[in-house]
């Protein structure tokens, strides 16, 4: 009885998932994970995205359906706001968003939008499941951004939706990203260390979505918003509902808009 309580105390003090270490290196981190097995993974979200597509769901999210849409409101208005700066016109690339969780939660409010496009960048797998089973009415989907630009011209927004912890070089990305002048990007819905400087963590997920662990960075917030200056002015930032809880502490979800400045 007293080891089982025991068992029971460090379950709740020391979760079994979530985000956990702090490593030198990407390849050390990476070395401690399982990994995942994708095409069970990819098939979850496939199978949940359809559901959406056809309205037999309201929304789905990492493969896990949801009686309604949470929404982002702070995106929204963001990119409401933009297509008003743009003549009613706004064309998205989503870098890293699957098989458009994200256009689909928004697609209610941005119909309104006379001349609007959504192009996602995704992994190999995902693009392939994406164009045969997902892409249509405005939605495409792309192996790389500069597939997405040669195929559709330049977009409005750099949409950048919980992807950066996920990069292994993830301000490499978004010095280059800096660089291709998108004028409006958007940092959406992600975390960030709790104290100032980068954390390399392990994620672990758990199997309720399905089962795997990875690298995860948990950045410094300061220095990725600070890294878009000068050549681009801070529009807003915000924090999101969602969190999560790393060593007991609290962290919220957060994002910032930015345009880049006129010449």
């Amino acid at each position: 009885m007293v080891n089982s309580l025991i068992r029971f105390y460090r379950r709740l003090k020391y979760p079994r998932y979530g985000w956990f270490g702090h490593y030198a290196s990407w390849q050390e981190a990476k070395q401690r994970c399982t990994g995942y097995d994708a095409g069970p993974i990819l098939q979850k979200i496939l199978a949940g995205a359809q559901q959406v597509k056809n309205g037999e769901a309201a929304w789905e999210r990492d493969g896990v359906l949801l009686p309604k849409v949470e929404y982002s409101w702070p995106l929204l208005a963001s990119l409401l706001w933009i297509a008003r700066q743009r003549n009613d016109s706004l064309s998205v690339l989503d870098f890293g968003g699957a098989l458009g969780t994200t256009w689909f939660q928004n697609r209610h409010y941005l119909a309104g939008v006379k001349d609007l496009a959504w192009s996602i960048a995704e992994q190999a797998d995902f693009v392939s499941a994406g164009r045969a089973h997902i892409a249509g009415n405005g939605l495409a989907i792309y192996y790389t951004i500069d597939e997405a630009q040669q195929a559709r011209g330049p977009h409005d927004v750099l949409l950048l939706g919980c992807v950066l912890p996920y990069l292994e070089d993830p301000y490499a990305f978004l010095r280059e990203t800096s660089d291709r002048d998108f004028p409006y990007i958007i940092v959406e819905n992600t975390y960030f260390n709790p104290v100032a400087g980068d954390r390399l963590t392990i994620q672990k997920v758990p199997p309720f979505y399905y089962e795997a662990s990875y690298p995860a960075w948990m950045l410094d917030y300061n220095k990725v918003k600070e890294l878009f200056f000068p050549r681009y002015e801070l529009v807003a930032e915000y924090t999101n509902d969602t969190f999560l809880y790393f060593y007991g502490e609290k962290i919220n979800y957060r994002g910032f808009v930015m345009k880049r400045r006129t010449p």
